[in-house]
């Protein structure tokens, strides 16, 4: 089943690490795997799950700027679209 939010917010990622260096590039290409794989699932991730990606992106933000920082908001941004459309809490 494909999740539109979830691939959007696997883009922005692969975006803001092609902009990035080092450790960060690494972190952020991991984590635009891991989401791709989240949308390509046959079950959507749960709260938690989506919340530890949001809470890394929000730590990444506080610590970028200009367009890469654009990047890790909008696929945050994503997640958090995604994220309101799961049951329960």
């Amino acid at each position: 089943m494909s999740r539109p939010a979830l691939e959007a917010a696997s883009e922005e990622l692969r975006k803001a690490s092609e902009l990035a260096e080092g450790d960060l590039q690494q972190r952020l290409y991991d984590h635009s795997n891991q989401v791709a794989t989240l949308a390509s699932r046959e079950e959507g991730p749960d709260h938690g799950r989506l919340d530890r990606h949001m809470n890394t992106l929000y730590e990444i933000a506080g610590e970028t700027d200009g367009a890469l920082h654009d990047h890790v908001v909008a696929a945050r941004d994503k997640l958090k679209e995604y994220r309101e459309g799961v049951a329960g809490v």
